[in-house]
């Protein structure tokens, strides 16, 4: 007989314990699925072993036997210990750290799995040979590989130098060394691209995919393919880093700037660090590649935690776009009240004449960014959310105000709601616009529009991409999906329609966004063997980030910034961390949000007086309501917690003890911490 400490599935946050079970079952492992008897009706539920139990700490008479153990979906011991890092890391459930690793949907039965990409053919054609950068890249990090050795770089290398040439090396040595290898992208979006030349160069039945966009029989059969070994390599966005590999090798995150490689539901993870977790036990190599590292992972490098490794050049020698800002207050005291500007125009026209294609890129969905009303000011907003609503011309074939944060959709009034005027502005621009002004302008060219409201699904996405590679389409027009790693060699001119989308966002990283968008969608331009060109409209010519990022002044905009964050505080040089509580009751959610700001004070004056004056320098601030996203009934308030460098570890501790201490007054108010988060409300 053994007992073991099981994990039970279980939503409550006050079961969230290891429970110890008696089985007879004499091979049985961590990392093990079992069913278990559980709760008072001994109700059958799923767990996994976290722990083998020499002796129970309660009465064997108490113990209840384990009922079955499901081979085929159990885990691994590295997945178990990696799940319960995330519980202490991120202050989550245990089974919220399990629940990242298990796949959705059920087995098929047998001959009818289902195999997402199965049409791939593959399109890769290899180099002769590697420039002499990229093959000091692989070299390097090539030992590391061969010695079985954690270790972490950065490749900073300029759009179209050849990055992803250096990924497949890397994964090629780790295959040859018959270990695993894991290749992320921030959008599914890139995934398609990505899969076309791996497949090409290590054949489609070593790649298994993973995405949010599989259905959750795709997504299983995939996630059993991985777990099998019959899948070495594994492409996907952010979710494959959980995928149930052994012996990994490698795990390569390209354009790691990217917000989306940070988790914004529960648990709040941060890819890099989940993907340094798991390669501590695998003794792999960490691979972060961009044309526009993030500061964080740039000041890193600075820093000795990772190995910097650059390419200047691109691969087929051609020059890096030549980028031209235009002053869009010119155009309009010249009179010009469109969309694009004169030489956004003429350069559009010479490229689709010469039978180049385009790209626009307009970070905003739908036709205009809200609705306001002229008499009154009043500024249609969701009920629900309290979010400026945005105007969509083509909802459903109908005009309709959408909020982009709960997805609801309301009618357009024909007067103000609130004082019955009938004088409505419509203001901003959203990529709906865009293709309107597009078919305006340049009647008889085919265009298409990549945003979240055009592609509903993964067929739809790869056939918009499949359309424009084919040249099938002139002019694609999209929002930051346009920016990200795609690569096709016809296009001749990018043009931003209003770069001063993200400068304006109140978050200190708008800056850091607007260089990285406009150089991201620059790098689209000139990838064959012409120089590209670059439009960039703004009503802020002179900002640092536009002007740095024109310059393709990566260095100049990273001392700049960081003198910023340095000065202020703010990550790397130190964290923010909100607490979010929310709760049925307006009242419980302020009094608890109240009641942790002053146990976070207490606590940390405590520590202070202990001697840690690091402690006296974390600032909580005020609590403020949150939007009540998604659910009328539940109210939300949220804690925003400054900490110099080497404190977030101690904070988020605290914070945990307040929820356990809501937990144990039974207070039904839940608390979700989020470190450096991507967005706040």
């Amino acid at each position: 007989m053994k007992y073991v400490n099981v994990i039970v599935e279980n939503k409550s946050r006050h079961t969230d314990n290891l429970f110890t079970y008696r089985t007879d079952c004499n091979d049985i492992f961590v990392g093990a699925k079992v069913i278990v008897p559980f709760g008072t009706k001994n109700r059958p539920k799923e767990g996994y072993v976290f722990e083998i139990a020499e002796n129970p700490q309660c009465p064997e008479e108490k113990l209840k036997d384990v009922i079955e153990v499901r081979d085929n979906e159990s885990l691994t011991e590295e997945i178990i210990k990696t799940s319960a890092w995330m519980k202490q890391r991120y202050a989550v459930k245990y089974y919220d750290g399990i629940r990242c690793f298990i796949p959705g949907g059920k087995p098929a039965r047998e001959g009818r799995e289902k195999e997402p990409y199965r049409d791939v053919k593959g399109k890769y054609r290899r180099p002769e040979s590697l420039t002499s950068e990229q093959q000091k890249a692989v070299d390097e990090i090539g030992s590391a590989v061969d010695q079985k050795k954690q270790d972490f770089f950065l490749i900073h290398g300029v759009t179209a130098s050849g990055k992803t040439e250096v990924y497949m090396e890397i994964i090629d040595r780790c295959l040859l060394q018959g270990r695993t290898a894991i290749m992320l992208v921030p959008e599914i979006s890139l995934t398609g691209q990505m899969i076309e030349r791996f497949a090409g160069r290590f054949g489609k039945n070593k790649i298994a995919v993973m995405h949010s966009k599989l259905t959750p029989r795709e997504r299983y059969d995939e996630w059993q393919r991985i777990r099998s070994g019959s899948a070495p390599i594994v492409i996907g966005a952010r979710m494959g880093v959980f995928a149930p590999l052994i012996n990994i090798g490698v795990i390569i995150m390209d354009e790691e700037h990217e917000a989306t490689y940070k988790s914004d539901m529960t648990p709040k993870y941060d890819t890099v660090e989940v993907a340094a977790k798991r390669l501590q036990y695998h003794r792999g190599v960490l691979l972060l590649g961009s044309a526009t590292p993030s500061v964080t992972s740039y000041q890193r490098c600075r820093d000795g935690i990772y190995k910097l490794i650059e390419l200047r050049e691109r691969y087929n020698k051609t020059p890096l776009p030549h980028v031209e800002i235009v002053d869009m207050r010119r155009e309009l005291r010249e009179g010009n009240t469109t969309i694009f500007s004169k030489t956004l125009y003429k350069a559009m026209s010479e490229n689709l004449a010469a039978g180049k294609q385009v790209i626009l890129l307009q970070n905003r969905r739908g036709y205009s960014n809200f609705i306001l009303c002229r008499e009154c000011g009043k500024v249609m907003k969701c009920p629900q959310c309290g979010i400026s609503l945005t105007y969509h011309r083509r909802t459903g074939g109908a005009e309709a105000m959408m909020c982009h944060y709960c997805g609801r959709s309301f009618p357009v009034p024909d007067n103000c709601p609130e004082c019955g005027s009938s004088n409505m502005k419509y203001s901003g621009i959203g990529t709906e616009q865009v293709e309107d002004e597009v078919s305006r302008f340049f009647p008889g060219v085919s265009t298409a529009r990549l945003d979240l409201d055009a592609v509903k699904n993964r067929k739809e996405l790869d056939g918009i991409l499949d359309d424009f590679s084919k040249r099938k389409t002139d002019i694609l027009i999209g929002t930051q999906m346009v920016a990200k790693g795609l690569d096709f060699e016809n296009v001749g001119v990018v043009g931003v329609i209003s770069a001063d989308t993200t400068l304006n966002i109140p978050d200190y990283r708008s800056q850091e966004r607007t260089f990285q968008l406009i150089t991201q969608v620059a790098g689209r331009a000139g990838r064959g063997d012409a120089q590209g060109l670059v439009i960039v409209q703004t009503y802020e010519p002179g900002n640092h980030a536009i002007t740095a990022a024109a310059a393709h002044d990566y260095q100049g905009f990273f001392r700049y910034e960081a003198a910023i964050r340095s000065l202020m505080g703010y990550p790397p040089f130190g964290d923010i961390i909100t607490a979010n509580l929310s709760a049925n009751n307006e009242t419980l959610t302020a009094e608890c949000a109240k009641r942790c700001r002053t146990y976070m004070e207490n606590a940390l004056k405590t520590a202070a007086a202990q001697g840690d004056e690091n402690a006296a320098q974390v600032k909580i601030f005020s609590p403020k309501v949150g939007v009540k996203f998604k659910d009328s009934n539940i109210f939300r308030n949220y804690l925003l917690i400054k900490c110099p460098k080497g404190e977030r570890n101690r904070c988020v501790y605290y914070l945990d003890n307040f929820n356990r201490i809501l937990i144990k007054d039974k207070m039904d108010c839940s608390l979700i911490i989020d470190v450096n988060p991507y967005s706040f409300f």
